[in-house]
């Protein structure tokens, strides 16, 4: 693998997020090197445990793994008596990582980090001697064959600087520029970890910026949170396992791998391009780190999108006349008229028998229902096929189905196949989701598919209905299916919502079924930032079905936000019919203060008890 240039460091950086290494201090600590050993000279004294790290860090599915060269500057060597061997650390710290890479596509990662001492007047080292020494070592790292530069822990936002600017003299690699912070989200100096980071930014050899070490992932994501607006080059965030504890006389590291992959998934959200770990993240953290970040990672690219390029149909090919919304299906006449379109979601049993079901819809259907919404293995759990179930309840009970469409487990292939069948078996109503990714639910080991999302789910599903596929072949007639789409008005990242809801408009959607309502405010300032881009909206709606059901959808359900006078008052039933009750007024409270502002609603029948959803709806029925 030849070294790796700027550009493309930016371009793949751009593609998906990069997950580093680990501790190697901790790793090296823990198979019984002495904390006061020159951690950087057990590349030439016992390689092969250097080696046996690297192995698993890259065997948990690290993107990246950093060399043992973070101390091997002159200053800090000078300390053990090795001022003569940096050369040969460092050249050996590449070696290293890069035999344990070979035959992979994992990066090296040439990590520097800051001197023994501080800079003059504060400190003993002049700017000079500074820049002579991180020119020494990071040109031998650059030409051992390192991808790039791990510039880490720096507290002197001054001191980082120059290693940036020395770097930029002696190589051409990509440069990756890390601050440490403390608990209020300043260096040691007292800088502002926004200030220092705009400034660190600013500086035209830095490649990516950010944080590590110090801090556990609850501060980061804060120290995230504070210069994501105001940086705009990629950033990074490797924070340790928490703060260490000494326990039997060594310092250990609290945090769980799960906690680790959790907190990692929040910094992807937050927009960071690359993550790992510091002090106290083992192979462990970093293997549920990667699960978490390369299933959600992948299930939102939204350039894939591209996949499915206008550029790809046959434009000498005659216009195929497109069918009208109203045209389509009983539901889509429902949003095409105006009218008010209400739908039961009922999830698919995780047997085979559907009796139960069909029984429940033909309930909906004479209670004036319009459509059952039929989930895709909603929080990555297995059930009957969503499709064999939607066909059922239309051939059995006479009513309507709306199929989720997730993208979770099909690729571009069988999707189009589905669609192309729900076509032929009239399910013609659709809703397109990109799907949780199976680290949430009870397959954490099972491959997520993801070649599109949601958004370029609703734009090939488009294409179908104008009668092209997504390799630009012509059908022998055009599909007609309803493009419903998802959105969530109480999104932790509501901007990207937003912009991804705009998205999903432009590329066909119909209508959009929102994630359950229980802050109308949210929701009414969510339409009203969508306004321009209005397509029919129809609100989820969740009645509870005791207290301990609104903590769990408060807490445990991921794009729910319950507010706490909601709880508050659940909190006053005492008995599961007073649960009941309170769930169902409080729903029915929510439906009456957005009817105005909604074109429908999509209730949920809380564990498969459609009597519940009905009895919400019931007295809003015309």
């Amino acid at each position: 693998m030849t070294q790796m240039n700027k550009e493309q460091f930016k371009e793949l950086i751009g593609k998906r997020v990069l997950v580093g290494d680990g501790a190697m201090g901790t790793m090296l600590y823990q198979s019984g090197v002495f904390i006061n050993a020159c951690f950087d000279e057990i590349n030439i004294t016992r390689p092969t445990l250097v080696e046996d790290i690297h192995r698993h860090y890259i065997e948990s599915g690290a993107d990246y793994i950093e060399t043992n060269t973070y101390g091997a500057n002159v200053t800090k060597l000078a300390g053990f008596g090795l001022a003569d061997k940096v050369e040969q650390i460092n050249r050996e710290g590449v070696r290293l990582a890069k035999k344990m890479a070979a035959g992979t596509d994992v990066l090296i990662a040439a990590s520097v980090g800051p001197l023994v001492a501080g800079l003059s007047p504060l400190g003993r080292i002049t700017d000079q001697e500074a820049t002579e020494a991180y020119r020494q070592q990071i040109k031998v790292l650059a030409d051992e064959g390192a991808d790039f530069i791990m510039l880490e822990s720096f507290n002197d936002p001054r001191l980082l600087i120059l290693a940036i600017r020395a770097a930029g003299e002696v190589c051409s690699l990509p440069v990756v520029a890390q601050l440490t912070v403390n608990q209020y989200c300043q260096t040691s100096y007292g800088h502002k970890a926004e200030d220092a980071l705009v400034e660190i930014a600013a500086e035209p050899n830095v490649d990516a910026v950010g944080f590590n070490c110090s801090i556990g992932p609850a501060i980061m994501l804060t120290a995230l949170e504070k210069v994501k607006d105001v940086v705009a080059k990629p950033i990074i965030v490797q924070p340790n396992a928490g703060l260490p504890k000494e326990i039997e006389g060594r310092m250990l590291y609290l945090c769980t791998p799960e906690y680790m992959a959790e907190y990692s998934k929040r910094f992807f959200e937050k927009g960071a391009r690359i993550i790992g770990g510091c002090c106290g993240t083992t192979p462990e953290h970093i293997r549920e780190i990667a699960r978490a970040i390369h299933s959600v990672d992948k299930a939102d690219i939204a350039a894939r999108v591209a996949v499915i390029a206008e550029h790809s149909k046959d434009k000498s090919k005659e216009h195929v006349p497109v069918i009208k919304l109203a045209d389509k299906s009983k539901w889509g006449a429902k949003l095409a008229q105006g009218q008010m379109a209400v739908s039961i979601e009922i999830t698919p049993p995780r047997g085979c028998d559907l009796t139960s079901i069909v029984d429940k819809a033909k309930l909906c259907r004479d209670s004036g229902i319009d459509a059952m919404n039929i989930p895709d293995g909603p929080r990555a759990s297995s059930r009957m096929s969503p499709m064999i179930t939607a066909l059922e309840i239309q051939r059995l009970a006479g009513i309507e189905s709306i199929l989720h469409v997730c993208c979770r487990d099909r690729n571009i292939i069988g999707l189009q196949s589905d669609m192309m069948g729900a076509q032929a078996v009239g399910v013609k109503n659709m809703l397109m989701i990109t799907g949780d990714p199976p680290k949430l639910g009870e397959y954490p080991d099972a491959t997520a598919v993801f070649d599109l999302d949601a958004i370029g789910l609703t734009h090939m599903v488009k294409e179908l209905n104008c009668g092209y596929d997504v390799a630009g072949n012509s059908l022998a007639e055009p599909l007609s299916l309803v493009l419903g789409v998802g959105a969530n008005p109480v999104a932790s990242e509501l901007e990207r919502e937003i912009e991804r809801f705009k998205l999903k408009v432009q590329s066909g959607a119909e209508y959009v079924i929102t994630q359950p309502i229980f802050d109308v405010k949210m929701l009414k300032e969510f339409l009203e930032a969508t306004k321009e881009y209005r397509i029919p909206v129809i609100a989820g709606i969740w009645p509870f079905t005791s207290f301990k059901n609104a903590e769990f959808m408060a807490n445990e359900v991921p794009g729910v936000v319950v507010p706490d006078y909601m709880l508050q008052r659940m909190s006053a039933a005492t008995t599961r019919e007073e649960g009941r009750e309170l769930g169902v007024q409080i729903a029915r409270e929510i439906v009456e203060a957005i009817g105005d502002v909604v074109d429908g609603f999509a209730i949920s029948a809380p564990f498969g008890n459609a009597g519940i959803a009905l009895d919400v709806i019931k007295p809003f029925m015309k």
